[in-house]
């Protein structure tokens, strides 16, 4: 189910980006500087008003994705800090012992 959700939530996004990029700082839409650009299909003012309503309809669509990904991962991590755990002292060990020499004149395997 996330992955599933991770997925559209990476398409909307993807798309936000490319509908806020066409847009004009001026809010003339797409970019073109007049509706010349795009035949007798929409005024200026139409495709702004267009470019608008896309941008807000991906924006609560990211909004309302992110919500849903965070609740449903919200369960799955670990709960607590690692600071919160009493440190290990490091395990103390004897030194080793080196090994006696063999008495002479006993052959060793």
């Amino acid at each position: 189910m996330a992955t599933v959700l991770l997925v559209i939530h990476l398409f909307v996004t993807l798309a936000l980006i490319g509908v806020v990029l066409l847009q004009r700082s001026e809010g003339g839409g797409l970019g073109i500087g007049s509706s010349q650009g795009m035949g007798s299909f929409m005024s200026g003012r139409g495709t702004a008003n267009l470019l608008t309503r896309t941008t807000a309809v991906l924006g609560t669509a990211f909004f309302v994705l992110s919500l849903a990904l965070a609740l449903i991962g919200r369960g799955t991590g670990l709960r607590g800090s690692i600071l919160d755990a009493a440190p290990t002292p490091p395990a103390v060990t004897a030194p080793a012992v080196p090994a006696a020499p063999a008495a002479p004149g006993v052959p060793t395997n």
